[in-house]
C-alpha cells in the first residue's frame, strides 16, 4: 500500500511511539510505501530518499493504485514552495495550511494547485515553478532566509533542522535530489580535490572524530554543510549559521577554535 502526507509535517520515528527517536519528516505531499502496521502506528519507506521508520497512522492518507500512478506523473515536475514559510489555502473549506520549503505542489498554475482533487490557493512569490540555476548569488539569497533557524534532530524544515536536512531541502530547490544523512550524502556527485577548487553549491563533508587525532575518516562522516565560496560554508549545528572555512574545517570566530575537520568536497 502506498500513502501520502496531508499535513505540513509529519515525524518518522526509530520506533513504534511517541517518545521515540525522530529520524527525518515526511513533508506535505510526500509518498511512501506502508510496510507493517500496527495499532496506532505504520512502519514506512520514503519514496524520496528511501528513508524508513514509523509514523502515527492518522497523518498518512493511503493512496489507491491509480491515485499514486497518477500523483507520481506529475511529482518530480511539480512547483516548488522555496521560502522557508507559506501558507495554502484549501478551497474546500478554506483552511491554511502551514508549507515548508521543499514542498513539492503537484497540478500548480497561477497561484493554485490540486492535491487528490482537492484546490489550494498560494502566494505566487513564495513559488517557483522549475529549480533555480546554481549561482553564489541565486544560493545566498536562498540561504539567508534560513540563517539562525534551530537545528533540530530528524528536522527538515523552518522549525527546526539538521545538517544534512538543511542541505536536501536547499539542494532540492536547486534541482539536486539528495539522500537523507550526512554519511549517504558522501556519495553523491564527484569528489573535488582540494578547497581552492571550491564553488558555491558543493557539499562540504566532515569527521568531528578527526578533529581529535587528526585523521579524515570518510567511514566517520557526522556532519555536512554547503560552500558558499572557498573561504565560507553555511550548515547547522546549533543553529544554520556562516561560518570560515578553510583547509582544516568549520573555524568558529566565536571560541577561537575549530569545530569540525574537514574530510572531503563533493560536487553534485
Amino acid at each position: 500500500m502506498n500513502a501520502i502526507s496531508l499535513h505540513s509535517v509529519v515525524p518518522v520515528r526509530a520506533e513504534a511511539r511517541e517518545g521515540s527517536e525522530q529520524l527525518t519528516q515526511m513533508l506535505f505531499g510526500e509518498t511512501c510505501a506502508v510496510l507493517e502496521e500496527k495499532p496506532r502506528w505504520n512502519r514506512i519507506k520514503l519514496h524520496s530518499d528511501s528513508q524508513e521508520g514509523w509514523v502515527d497512522s492518522k497523518m498518512i492518507y493511503p493512496m489507491k493504485p491509480k491515485e499514486f500512478a497518477l500523483y507520481k506523473q506529475t511529482y518530480q515536475s511539480a512547483a516548488l514552495v522555496v521560502f522557508p514559510m507559506a501558507y495554502a489555502v484549501s478551497e474546500n473549506n478554506s483552511q491554511t495550511i502551514p508549507l515548508t520549503a521543499g514542498t513539492r505542489l503537484t497540478n500548480y498554475k497561477n497561484g493554485r494547485f490540486e492535491l487528490l482533487g482537492v484546490g489550494f490557493r498560494i502566494d505566487p512569490m513564495y513559488v517557483s515553478e522549475k529549480p533555480y540555476e546554481m549561482s553564489q548569488q541565486k544560493l545566498f539569497e536562498v540561504v539567508r532566509f534560513w540563517l539562525n533557524v534551530p537545528y533540530l534532530w530528524g528536522g527538515k524544515n523552518a522549525m527546526g533542522i539538521d545538517c544534512s536536512g538543511f542541505t536536501q531541502v536547499i539542494m532540492s530547490l536547486f534541482g539536486k535530489h539528495l539522500l537523507r544523512n550526512a554519511s549517504e550524502q558522501a556519495t553523491h556527485g564527484r569528489k573535488i580535490s582540494d578547497l581552492s577548487k571550491a564553488q558555491a553549491g558543493d557539499l562540504v563533508f566532515f569527521d568531528h572524530q578527526g578533529l581529535n587525532d587528526g585523521v579524515s575518516n570518510p567511514s566517520h562522516i557526522s556532519h555536512v554543510g554547503i560552500v558558499i565560496d572557498s573561504e565560507r560554508v553555511i550548515h547547522c549545528s546549533g543553529r544554520v549559521k556562516v561560518e570560515k572555512l578553510d583547509e582544516i574545517g568549520i573555524f568558529c570566530a566565536e571560541t577561537g577554535l575549530h569545530t569540525h575537520h574537514l574530510a572531503s568536497i563533493r560536487r553534485l
